[in-house]
């Protein structure tokens, strides 16, 4: 991704018009900061756009627009000067002088002199008495004066009457925009005149806009006393939301926000605060270069860095000692550990605090006084890189001297806090150390995303003096936090691995995608087994199998002649994920042989870590084939979990057990609320899988839109971070939400994008035919098609079994019982498997049930089961419209149910959805049973659904209104332009299809149904 700044037209900066003085201004933040699209400042633009029309019908006003640094109030302003411009307005601008000397009445002056510029300046006669004050302000050399005296010889009183009779002169008819920036460095001169013009713009055609910065200053006070008096309103611009910056992001990139990096809007949110001009020169660094690194952030841009080194330099020696050592800690910075390094009391650095808190550099974090916080997380980077590298490591000494002598022990969060100066202070080991046991202590927390970092930090400062043992420990706790996490970015570099964590002894130097490399013999070689297991594990996730079998196999050689051994564990279940990931028919039971022999291990050895995740695994292998043995691995893994106090395991329990529970009862909220404190956990992989079942549970219910949100979100992170695995089956739920509406074109081409990534989950092969491909056929009424995309799913379930359902204890059994090739042995089978009973299957099986027992005769018993059926069906709005369609001629020709309802309900839901070629079976079928069919033709949506159940048409529910109103044959027949003997015809049809006995009994029955006094169609 590249910048893509908005070029600014050739003559954006040619203020001198014939009807303006200025249009354009230059942006807040300096030269560097380029002009866009105005974004997030809808209210603001609203209240100007009131008080420019005031100003043009003679009513003038004046607003005050106020915010820290950066945050826009300049751009604010020039978006103004457009807005007036383009209402045909004089527009004039002056500036406060920010460097250099006070020039009295600077930015008066600079508006004067534009106007001249411009041609639009009065001749000093047209102002009467006040003409040579304007002279005079001026530096007229006529009267002796230059630039540099005139305006000091004019009282502010007579300048202030001056600019309003002049402001009233050039705006005319038109009005006028008179616009004063940084009022915050001006004059008192400048300031009384400012206080006269609020006090007298209100007669005049012409407006004020005033801008002042946030501090304390005498421009401050004058904006309150003038919102007080009603004289003004102060606009305080905030900072902009989340949405804002991402748009705002998009904006200056030239792209749709749906195309922005989420990394990149990431950086843009947590540096910026939300202030735009800081937001703008991130996005110009960072767009187009490599994505942040959570353990080494980019360099700060040096047009923000300037800045907040020049707002930190006001506070003298003392506030950049402050600064420097409470930027040590990161964005936020405990005050009373500062007070303590430096050796001031909380009364000496008042002064400084409060300085610095109106500079907008900290601010006060949360209700107490122990912590601050910068303003926004690139100011702390800014003012830690403007430290010397003496400078840098003095403070931290101190700062950790201060730290350890206030917390002894280091308990919480001080122990990342205390890694973190003792880095700066350069201790790497004593830095590495920390950061690993800050690191244990978030993963028992279960905040694996800040595990990680610290883990990933601890491994970078292992020194070559390191222990063996030490590295070996800190690379495994890192290797099992990146798994969880998917943060695949923080795997070691291949030259951040010594050789001696490696390698087998008999000379073999091996290379492997983490950076692990061979070499002598450093830690045992069982130990070693270990490390390579995890490596095949996190090869798997990133859907590699050939880069997981290969360490795998490495694994198994170093684990030699002791398979018993507690390391044996986590080689076993590697090798049980690495036949996951490979195509073979005994894949799923030689999986689920070598978790069993894990799950021995880990109980005898006391492992309950390595239980947990042997019992997750087998449960997800039991799945498919058993449920209720499958959820009883969970809870078992649940309760182990929470005995031991292991968060992570807990919390995939917690997901499975969700999602076992959703699959029987239908109710997905649990699998959500799980899924959300996966993602607050850092479980990115866990949440995927949770995701991926929340989007086929949501293209069930025909909730397509949320289903596509929910796939294109979840694609677009499991692919962001080299999740293969869960891309597949994100990409392979694209296409189920495509052939459930029957778009066969859209379904092709998300299959053609999942296909590069079927090696990666080789189960969603036969889940492609049996979950899209056949459904789509079956809504085509392409049946013969549909069998045969069934029968390919079973046939690559027998070669590589899948460990997710695609309709082999469901649809699959409906269909085959249809067609006499299924019987009772069939559904038994399916029924005893566990899976039937899950309620999108139960719809099928207990349809398949009602046909199996309505062919034996058994109408009664084959009508209950249907009912139980439907009922099952409830929440699946497609599928249940297309077994009533299913099963229907059954139903009829046995003699069970309620073919006819069942066909009317299909065929007005699937013509509804725009199924075509279905509801035209549907309409067919009902032929056939002699059944009336109504006619398709415009105004069908008018007629209520349990009056098109009924079969009405569009014709006879015209009638009906009026039958409903109780108007006789004869009215009712001259309202609609038909024979009398027309009516009749209607009226009988509508009798009989709805079962009244006459029209008495129609309209009483149908009052709430058909509208009242509504006009009817023309015949």
């Amino acid at each position: 991704m590249s910048a893509c700044w908005p070029a600014l037209p050739d003559d954006a900066c040619t203020a001198c018009t014939a009807r303006t003085a200025c249009t354009a201004a230059e942006p807040e933040g300096g030269p560097h900061t380029r002009r866009g699209e105005l974004v997030g400042r809808a209210t603001e633009r609203g209240r100007i756009a009131a008080l420019l029309a005031a100003a043009r019908s003679g009513r003038g006003g004046a607003l005050v627009v106020t915010g820290e640094p950066g945050v826009g109030k300049t751009r604010l302003a020039a978006e103004a000067l457009a807005a007036a411009a383009g209402a045909d307005m004089i527009t004039v601008r002056g500036r406060a002088a920010t460097v250099g000397s006070p020039v009295p009445y600077r930015p008066l002056v600079e508006a004067l002199l534009r106007l001249a510029r411009a041609g639009l300046l009065p001749d000093p006669d047209e102002l009467g008495g006040y003409g040579p004050v304007l002279s005079r302000l001026l530096g007229d050399p006529r009267d002796g004066t230059g630039p540099g005296t005139g305006p000091g010889a004019a009282s502010p009183i007579m300048v202030a009457e001056t600019v309003l009779r002049l402001l009233a002169v050039v705006g005319g008819q038109r009005g006028c925009l008179l616009v004063l920036d940084d009022l915050h460095d001006a004059d008192a001169g400048t300031l009384a005149v400012v206080e006269y013009l609020l006090d007298h713009i209100g007669h005049q055609p012409a407006a004020l806009l005033l801008v002042a910065g946030h501090g304390p200053c005498a421009a401050a006070d004058l904006a309150a006393r003038a919102r007080r008096r009603g004289d003004a309103e102060v606009l305080d611009l905030r900072p902009l939301s989340r949405p804002d910056v991402h748009l705002l992001v998009a904006t200056e990139l030239g792209i749709a926000p749906a195309d922005v990096c989420p990394e990149l809007v990431e950086r843009a949110v947590a540096g910026s605060a939300g202030v735009p001009f800081v937001v703008k020169e991130l996005v110009h660094d960072l767009a187009g270069g490599p994505a942040p690194d959570a353990t080494c952030m980019p360099p700060v841009p040096s047009t923000v860095a300037d800045d907040v080194r020049r707002r930190a330099g006001k506070l003298g020696p003392l506030g950049a000692e402050f600064l420097g050592t409470a930027a040590l800690f990161g964005q936020r910075f405990p005050l009373p550990v500062l007070e303590h390094a430096i050796g001031r009391d909380h009364g000496e650095l008042s002064a400084i605090l409060r300085a610095a808190v109106a500079s907008c550099l900290i601010t006060p974090d949360g209700t107490g006084t122990q912590w601050y916080a910068f303003r926004y997380q690139v100011a702390a980077e800014a003012l830690l890189d403007g430290l010397g590298p003496g400078e840098r490591a003095g403070y931290a000494r101190r700062a950790v001297h201060a730290l350890t002598a206030l917390h002894p022990g280091l308990p919480g969060a001080w122990c990342a806090h205390a890694a973190r100066l003792h880095e700066h202070a350069g201790d790497t080991r004593e830095a590495a150390r920390l950061y690993g046991e800050a690191a244990g202590r978030a993963m028992r927390e279960g905040s694996v995303e800040r595990a990680v970092v610290l883990l990933a930090r601890a491994h970078r400062h292992l020194g070559p003096d390191t222990a063996p043992e030490v590295r070996a420990t800190v690379l495994e706790q890192l290797l099992d936090a990146v798994a969880c996490s998917a943060r695949f970015d923080l795997l070691p570099a291949p030259d951040s691995v010594p050789d001696t964590l490696d390698g087998d002894g008999d000379g073999g130097h091996e290379q492997d995608g983490a950076g692990v490399a061979g070499g002598e013999h450093a830690v045992p070689a069982r130990r070693r087994a270990a490390l390579h297991a995890r490596l095949s594990d996190i090869a798997a996730l990133r859907g590699r199998p050939a880069e997981a079998l290969r360490h795998l196999e490495t694994a198994r050689k170093l684990l030699g002649s002791h398979p018993t051994d507690d390391h044996a564990t986590l080689v076993d279940i590697a090798g049980a994920r690495v036949e996951l990931s490979r195509p073979a028919p005994d894949r799923l039971r030689t999986a689920a042989r070598l978790t069993h022999r894990a799950l021995d291990t880990a109980q005898r050895a006391g492992l309950p870590d390595r239980a947990c995740t042997a019992l997750l695994l087998l449960g997800q292998l039991a799945r498919e084939r058993d449920g209720l043995l499958a959820a009883a691995h969970f809870g078992q893994a649940r309760t182990i979990a929470l005995a031991h106090r292991l968060p992570v395991h807990r919390m995939s329990a917690e997901v499975h057990l969700a999602v076992a529970a959703a699959s029987l009862d239908g109710r997905p909220e649990r699998v959500e609320q799980t899924r959300q404190e996966a993602l607050r956990m850092g479980l990115r992989p866990l949440a995927h899988e949770a995701g991926f079942v929340l989007a086929l549970e949501r293209i069930r219910r025909c909730e397509f839109e949320a289903a596509r949100d929910r796939i294109r979100e979840g694609a677009a992170d499991a692919e962001r971070r080299g999740l293969a695995g869960s891309l597949a089956v994100l990409r392979l739920a694209d296409a189920v939400r495509c052939a459930h509406q029957g778009r066969r074109a859209d379904m092709e081409e998300a299959l053609e994008r999942l296909a590069p990534l079927v090696d990666a989950a080789p189960g969603v092969r036969a889940m492609s035919y049996g979950l899209a491909r056949a459904f789509c056929s079956l809504l085509e009424e392409r049946h013969d098609a549909a069998g045969q995309e069934f029968a390919q799913a079973l046939a690559y379930d027998a070669e590589n079994p899948a460990t997710g359902g695609f309709g082999k204890h469901g649809v699959i059994l409906l269909l085959g019982v249809l067609a006499g090739r299924m019987g009772r042995r069939h559904y038994a089978e399916a029924a005893g498997a566990g899976v039937g009973g899950i309620r999108w299957n139960h719809q099928f099986t207990g349809l398949a049930h009602a046909v199996l027992l309505g062919r034996e005769g058994r109408s009664d018993e084959a009508t209950a089961a249907a009912g139980k059926a439907l009922e099952a069906a409830a929440p699946y709005p497609m599928a249940r419209r297309l077994c009533l369609r299913l099963a229907a001629r059954a139903a009829y020709e046995d003699g069970w149910g309620t073919p006819v309802e069942w066909l009317r309900e299909a065929e007005e839901y699937f013509h509804g959805a725009g199924l075509r070629a279905v509801a035209g079976a549907s309409r067919a079928l009902l032929r056939g049973m002699g059944a009336s069919v109504r006619q398709r033709r415009t105004g069908t949506e008018q007629v209520p659904p349990e009056l098109r159940r009924c079969g009405i048409t569009v014709r006879e529910f015209e009638v009906a209104r009026l039958v409903a109103e109780r108007i006789a044959n004869k009215d009712i027949a001259g309202r609609l332009h038909i024979s009398p003997r027309t009516v009749e015809k209607h009226v009988s049809s509508l009798l009989q299809k709805t079962g009244h006995p006459n029209r008495r009994a129609f309209a009483s029955a149908t009052r709430d149904l058909v509208p009242q006094g509504v006009p009817t169609g023309q015949a």
